[in-house]
């Protein structure tokens, strides 16, 4: 990475950053068990404003181009509220984990960057680096439950099974002591519909 990039995510991280200098980032999916940085402390948070749903199609790491998956995003939703952690960096790790972040995330700009305010379940609110869904990206899917579920039983790309990123994100959201239930609900459809075709 250039100099001049280097100082530019420098620059970006420490938009968010909070009295202390470090980063938070808030993680609603495969973040809360597959982070991929180094954090000083996890706490339980929520952003308000936004759902976690399967409303983004995936063509590279759940699905293929020929059959895409879907994987979770934050998705606009007025009166909506979603529970995940609060991931708080160090500063002096701040601008690395920013950089893997986007790399990771922003590959195919279908989620949005932002820095936005979010609660701390044990007081407090903090600004958070946030990937919110791009409504705009044509792999933006707002699907209804039973068709989610269809698709998730049956994909599969190089990061594995599409249920399987579904089963980790519920079992990870429990072990934190949160409940999704629209989750819930479509874990228990995919289960089903995956159990069905392997009696068949």
């Amino acid at each position: 990475m250039h100099d001049g990039q280097t100082a530019n995510r420098r620059a970006d991280a420490a938009q968010a950053a909070g009295a202390e200098g470090d980063l938070w980032v808030f993680g609603y999916g495969s973040l809360l068990w597959r982070p991929g940085f180094a954090y000083a402390e996890r706490r339980i948070a929520r952003i308000h404003g936004y759902r976690r749903a399967f409303c983004l199609r995936s063509v590279r790491y759940r699905g293929t181009p020929r059959a895409p998956g879907l994987v979770l995003a934050l998705d606009r939703a007025p009166g909506a509220w979603c529970d995940g952690a609060a991931f708080r960096v160090p500063a002096e790790s701040a601008a690395e984990a920013h950089a893997y972040l986007n790399h990771r995330e922003m590959d195919e700009d279908s989620y949005l960057e932002t820095f936005h305010e979010i609660e701390l379940r044990d007081g407090g609110r903090v600004r958070a680096l946030c990937y919110l869904m791009n409504q705009a990206h044509p792999h933006y899917a707002p699907l209804p439950l039973d068709e989610q579920a269809r698709i998730i039983a049956a994909s599969v790309g190089p990061a594995g099974p599409n249920a399987e990123y579904l089963h980790n994100t519920v079992a990870h959201l429990r072990e934190l002591g949160l409940r999704d239930p629209e989750l819930e609900r479509l874990d228990e459809m995919v289960r089903a519909l995956s159990g069905a075709r392997q009696g068949a």
